[in-house]
């Protein structure tokens, strides 16, 4: 799989727009009324004010501290960057504070304190308890990170967790338990080497210690060696709480017979000889980011009996701390909690690792173009998984209310699995998930355009993120300026540029497009004209000889006149059943409207195709149809002409078998507000409809743009269905990230 790259400009970019840093705060109570500011403010304030004063756990009724983690570093140890300082490490916090919200909905500030005294960091961060239902400590230097958290763990009545430390120690114990269970081996009875003795070394061997690992089986190694019984060089209490009883000094000499390798350190520090002297079927985490003490391939390439992790996305098995701090906070949360103790963290890393055990959901295996079962290449669960939101949480939560730490304790656990299954935002895993498939997928995207610098930059970061070949219709040296006006001239060398003077296949283009227009009035100058000056013409017979896999066009012209363009080359109209399918995505829910680009005024058998369409563009993004053909009218009334078309719609699909849910006629609130639904007991939909089929094109449009101006929804389409090639038009409107996300789903053949 390809690595991923950007720019500096591309990671400025993206800190700048659309606004400064990551994330805002928007208020969750009306503020429009004289009323609501008196009861949001003075005087009505007064009244939870008395009440938190009198009982301080209404706070958590009253407030949002239930639901408000801190994320706080002094910047002394940001990346593997070292010490940036406070303001430095305010974009990774800032990043932090985002993860926490994106996959457990838990609320983040990202503070950043000025000072490097253990004292004064502490007496802040203690001062500021009130505010918060947790602390999650971030890019503190060892040894002061010790010594504040344990010192604010003592002075603190809310959790507070260094995830540097315990984050890589939950999720490299989750995945050992599985590794250990796949070589038939006990936790007490392996032999561990860990090479790194900072943070995240020393909590690792901590926690493994508390699940049964036994002291001297667990040899800690740092720069200078093995820490052992004895030793006094470049010692400290965290380490020599660590020291060994053994013989061994070097790195090389832990390894032999070792069953375990955890490794978070530094790229190359494990050798194919140390790999070798390990036990039968050896486990090897090398965790060291961005590169490994010794990568898979190398591993393998000695010990095909190895189990291997990395902290690489690119590899499987990887240890990655999404998978646990959002869950842990999202459970301590729920119940109050005093702390996060080790069995909540333990209860973590068995409920991964059990999740891991399962079967894989389709949409995680759609997610990643391919079957995942548990074995050596899956011991630990994807940040795809939609179980991880109401499994992990759930565990948690039961650890700390069974060890005394709950000030709540939850007394419907069903109740509460059944609110964390609805918490999240389904969209954010469907688009993660098509992104997974398309980098899967490495398709050579043609972007047509390549004239606009919006098209120039998202072909520039289809192709840095991975995703694939961006290939760009125009002219090299009008690219090259460009891309250099835009900060991107380095990217000059890494795209293709393709164009009618430089393609060998111009002729054959020629007579594929004569053969097509010959009888619609096109003589062989018009033929030459289209196939060597238009480059939507160009780009379309790019694509259907197979010399890309997917087009991106549509940002410069109107869709109707790119429309008429690409059917030159495909058969993309109305008569050929082709149908434009828009997403439209707002506050958790995804609605796709139809028909957006090609049938003016469909009959009930183009309203049957659109529907079906739309229903596989439906499947195709994770999503099981449903289907309402909607109107002014419900069910016969009011007695309209133009609505009868809707109800004879379903019909054609009841003569034709449809395998997915539909209905109509209905009003638009009918089709997704369930209560209304709920007047009309007879109706098939199951659930509030998430394919809207409307009477006609100028209907789809008025509704899609109403959406995006006044409702602020985000709008991803039209998505061109129907073709048997996958080409996507963007609006003119479109930004690079817009047209991004448009190769995206022409990468993954959506529609």
């Amino acid at each position: 799989m390809s690595r991923q790259k950007y720019t500096r400009e591309e990671a400025l970019a993206f800190h700048l727009d659309p606004t400064p840093g990551k994330w805002e705060v928007q208020a969750t109570v009306p503020m429009t009324t004289q009323r609501d500011l008196s009861l949001a403010y003075s005087p009505g304030v007064a009244v939870p004010c008395l009440e938190i004063a009198e009982n301080p756990e209404l706070a958590y009724d009253y407030t949002n501290k239930g639901n408000l983690v801190a994320v706080i570093s002094n910047g002394t140890a940001v990346l593997g960057l070292g010490n940036l300082g406070a303001l430095g490490s305010k974009p990774v916090m800032e990043g932090k504070s985002v993860l926490f919200k994106r996959f457990a909905d838990v609320n983040s500030i990202d503070i950043e304190l000025d000072t490097e005294d253990p004292d004064e960091f502490c007496r802040a961060v203690r001062l500021m308890g009130p505010t918060f239902g947790g602390i999650n400590l971030e890019d503190i230097k060892a040894p002061e990170c010790f010594i504040i958290e344990q010192r604010l763990k003592e002075e603190m009545d809310i959790p507070v967790f260094h995830d540097d430390q315990h984050g890589t120690a939950v999720i490299c114990a989750a995945g050992l338990i599985n590794a250990l269970h796949l070589s038939g081996k006990k936790i007490g009875e392996v032999k561990i080497v860990l090479n790194g003795a900072g943070a995240a070394g020393i909590a690792c061997l901590e926690l493994l210690k508390s699940m049964g690992a036994t002291h001297d089986n667990c040899i800690m190694c740092d720069t200078k060696g093995v820490i052992w019984q004895g030793r006094t060089e470049g010692m400290n209490q965290w380490k020599s709480a660590h020291a060994a009883r053994t013989d061994a000094r070097t790195l090389e000499e832990a390894m032999q017979d070792a069953d375990v390798f955890l490794g978070v350190s530094a790229k190359g520090a494990v050798t194919q000889k140390m790999v070798l002297s390990m036990a039968p079927n050896p486990v090897i985490f090398a965790m060291a980011n961005p590169d490994p003490e010794i990568t898979p391939e190398e591993a393998h390439a000695v010990r095909e009996d190895a189990i291997v992790a990395t902290g690489r996305s690119d590899y499987p098995n990887q240890v990655n701390n999404v998978l646990g701090f959002p869950y842990l906070f999202r459970g301590a949360l729920d119940i109050h909690a005093r702390a996060i103790n080790d069995d909540m963290k333990i209860a973590c890393a068995e409920a991964l690792a059990a999740l891991a055990r399962e079967d894989v959901p389709d949409e995680v295996a759609l997610a990643y173009g391919k079957t995942l079962s548990f074995g050596r290449d899956y011991i630990i669960p994807t940040p795809f998984d939609p179980r991880l939101i109401h499994r992990i949480p759930t565990a948690v939560a039961r650890a700390g209310m069974d060890t005394g730490v709950a000030r709540r304790p939850i007394i419907d656990m069903e109740a509460y699995e059944l609110s964390l299954k609805s918490r999240m935002d389904p969209t954010a895993s469907i688009l993660r998930g098509i992104n997974t498939r398309a980098r899967a997928a490495q398709a050579r995207m043609i972007f047509a355009e390549g004239d606009d610098p919006r098209v120039l930059r998202a072909a520039v970061m289809y192709q840095r993120s991975g995703l694939g070949q961006a290939l760009i219709v125009g002219r090299a040296p009008d690219v090259k300026a460009k891309l250099e006006a835009a900060g991107m001239g380095d990217a000059v060398s890494e795209i293709e540029v393709v164009n009618a003077a430089n393609t060998p296949h111009l002729d054959t283009y020629k007579a594929f497009l004569y053969e097509r227009l010959q009888r619609k009035g096109f003589d062989r100058t018009d033929i030459h004209r289209l196939a060597s000056r238009d480059r939507h013409v160009f780009a379309a017979l790019m694509l259907a000889h197979g010399h890309g896999d997917g087009l991106i066009t549509g940002v410069t012209r109107k869709s109707a006149h790119v429309m008429e363009l690409i059917n030159h080359v495909f058969d993309a109209d109305a008569e050929h059943g082709a149908a434009g399918v828009t997403a439209l995505l707002q506050k958790g829910r995804i609605v796709l409207i139809a028909d957006t680009l090609v049938h003016e005024w469909p009959d009930e058998n183009d309203l049957a195709d659109i529907a079906e369409h739309a229903a596989g563009v439906a499947r195709h993004l994770g999503l099981e149809p449903r289907v309402a053909f909607v109107s002014f009218s419900t069910f016969g009334y009011p007695v309209s002409e133009r609505a009868e078309k809707m109800h004879k719609g379903a019909r054609v699909l009841d003569e034709r078998g449809a395998d997915f849910e539909y209905e109509g006629e209905m009003t638009v609130d009918v089709a997704l507000n369930v209560k209304a639904q709920e007047a009309y007991p007879f109706q098939r939909l199951t659930g509030p409809a998430n394919i809207l089929v409307v009477p006609a094109r100028h209907s789809a449009s008025i509704s899609v743009k109403l959406m995006q101006e006044m409702g602020g929804a985000t709008v991803i389409g039209p998505i061109l269905a129907g073709v048997g090639h996958s080409i996507q038009i963007c609006s003119t409107n479109a930004t690079a990230s817009d047209i991004l996300n448009m190769a995206v789903l022409a990468a993954c053949k959506v529609g």
